[in-house]
């Protein structure tokens, strides 16, 4: 079964970036409208070679989430500023995590001179040229208003950027009014259209789904162990519960969306070395509203429901529904029992990690008070050992994702005297 749509995959992995940083995703979304006018205008590429190209123009910028978070704010002296910093750090994190590796230079070469990407033998180096025209094009003219005139970068042409780009994009603008649509909103939908066909295998897509999970540890690393940690331990019950395969794989889903709404969430209070305050606590709890705005419409229905209940206890006190136990799925008590257990087993700015003996006390109470399901708590119980031996290979690997991406920065960053 299709939990999610391809197209549906990139919307979201755009609504979840836009979570961290909105400006920096809007700028994505219109140097993609820009660079696919001008594409298709040229009749080079099938529409679903276009859509992949409208998914990495539009995350182009994708390493400045992690490595320009300081001067993100002014876009023009972003732009003027020496760029290959976020232009390597984008490039390994699409060669290492996306689906299409072999687009990731894109995002290394897109802020690279012209005159010197003619000399770069690769297949897509005129996409990169077209990006950092479009990229330009956006910048000043959100902020040089009604006295922007793109004519203003034909003095470039041939040196800095592509001159048959800078033509064809003036063909295009007179043609479809771009700056016009880019202006008041209308491309959105455009652009939307074009991700109709977006055509990921079920393995691309778990891939992409693996990268949301790298993303959300732009804002705050503890997130990506926090939702592996979930994740393997609701896979790890599931299996010892023998559930078919099609609710395994729901709640894989489920466990891997579940907390994406903490994006939406101050990192001050999340990150606060002490108890919160009631109205910080109302805040934090607004997570779970964030993740259904984010998800309806785009994953499956079944799977939603299992995401948003991870909050819920048998009790009815749990949150947003306040649901009890006849009303909460078998699927939704797995999750929620991964849920909590990855906060406890996981250290927290306010705590340490909670020990064995304590999470084991803490699963049995809470299932004499009725507020967890007994069969997944049961399982856990049971093979608390083996279940966490998995959950530290995982992070393990995660771990060493993150240091395979920080050496090679490192190494590259050198090779360019960065």
């Amino acid at each position: 079964m299709e939990y999610i749509r391809s197209k549906d995959i990139y919307l979201l992995m755009r609504d979840i970036l836009k979570l961290i940083n909105p400006t920096l995703m809007e700028h994505g979304s219109r140097v993609a409208y820009i660079v696919y006018k001008m594409l298709r205008e040229e009749n080079r590429y099938e529409e679903f070679e276009l859509a992949d190209i409208v998914m990495v123009a539009t995350m182009h910028d994708i390493g400045a989430y992690k490595t320009e978070k300081s001067r993100l704010n002014d876009m023009l002296q972003y732009e003027t500023r020496d760029s290959m910093t976020h232009s390597i750090y984008g490039y390994l994190f699409f060669k290492y995590l996306s689906p299409v590796p072999d687009m990731s230079k894109v995002l290394m070469y897109h802020c690279r001179d012209y005159e010197k990407l003619q000399t770069v033998d690769y297949e897509y180096k005129d996409v990169a040229a077209y990006i950092n025209i479009a990229e330009k094009i956006d910048i000043y003219a959100n902020t040089m208003g009604a006295q922007f005139d793109p004519r203003m970068f034909q003095k470039q042409a041939g040196t800095k950027l592509s001159a048959t780009g800078l033509d064809r994009f003036y063909q295009c603008d007179a043609k479809y009014n771009i700056l016009e649509k880019l202006k008041d909103g209308s491309y959105k939908e455009e652009l939307d259209e074009i991700a109709e066909y977006m055509i990921f295998s079920n393995e691309g897509k778990k891939t992409f789904m693996d990268m949301l999970i790298y993303c959300m540890g732009f804002v705050r690393e503890s997130m990506v162990l926090d939702t592996v940690t979930t994740i393997c331990i609701c896979g790890e019950i599931s299996a010892r519960l023998f559930l078919p395969d099609q609710e395994r794989e729901m709640i894989y889903y489920a466990a891997l969306l579940h907390d994406l709404g903490m994006l939406g969430i101050s990192q001050d209070i999340l990150q606060a070395p002490r108890k919160l305050k009631p109205e910080e606590i109302k805040h934090v709890r607004t997570h779970v509203g964030i993740t259904q705005e984010k998800l309806i419409h785009k994953v499956d229905e079944d799977v939603v429901a299992i995401a948003l209940a991870h909050h819920e206890r048998g009790d009815g006190n749990g949150y947003p529904k306040r649901l009890t136990d006849k009303q909460i799925s078998l699927q939704q008590g797995v999750l929620q029992v991964g849920d909590v257990v990855s906060a406890l087993v996981n250290k927290r700015s306010y705590r340490d990690a909670v020990s064995k003996q304590q999470v084991l006390r803490f699963l049995n109470d809470e299932v004499e008070k009725k507020r967890f399901k007994k069969q997944p708590v049961m399982v856990l119980v049971e093979s608390y050992d083996e279940v966490m031996e998995h959950v530290r290979k995982e992070t393990a690997r995660i771990l060493k994702m993150y240091q395979t991406l920080n050496m090679q920065y490192q190494q590259v960053s050198t090779k360019y005297k960065i």
